[in-house]
């Protein structure tokens, strides 16, 4: 039998309308590269009607920080994606530079900056936490954050909240 007359089986994926689908993203990190990859990923959760909460830890708190959220920066030191030499990543004005060409790259991609893209996540239903314990550490109240973000919470209540989720860490 040839593959001209051979039926090949397609597999069904039909989204679910209602879906019981749930995912906590553990966003750790503050630059300006590492905050996309949790936004992007709860954005495109959320379009798939799939219950969303972003946990805010370490130096992810910045992402939800009045005064630093505007004011994440990319820095090259490190970082062997940037093909630049290692020797010249901390020079004065590479993170500068490098921050200002992620910036143009993600603009001309037309997506939304940190501020903007975590209101649009909130809009959509999704749900902001920030860590007690990071919180404490940094000083940082619940005045000193985003808007949108619901409360700061500690492990247990984070642990409470996960259950039955697909948790991812970045």
């Amino acid at each position: 039998m040839t593959t001209d007359t051979m039926e090949m089986p397609v597999p069904a994926f039909a989204a679910d309308e209602d879906t019981d689908r749930k995912i906590c993203l553990i966003c750790s990190k503050g630059t300006l590269d590492m905050a996309y990859p949790g936004l992007v990923l709860a954005n495109g959760a959320l379009q798939e009607g799939i219950e969303t909460h972003i946990f805010f830890t370490f130096w992810g708190l910045d992402m939800i920080t009045k005064k630093r959220m505007s004011h994440l920066k990319a820095t090259p030191v490190g970082n062997t994606a940037m093909h630049m030499p290692q020797a010249a990543a901390p020079l004065p004005g590479m993170t500068a530079m490098a921050t200002r060409m992620l910036k143009k790259e993600i603009d001309e991609l037309g997506i939304p900056e940190v501020p903007e893209f975590l209101q649009q996540i909130a809009d959509a239903g999704g749900h902001l936490w920030a860590c007690k314990m990071s919180a404490d550490m940094m000083d940082v109240s619940q005045d000193d954050l985003f808007e949108e973000v619901e409360d700061i919470i500690d492990v247990s209540e984070f642990m409470d909240l996960s259950a039955d989720a697909q948790v991812i860490f970045i």
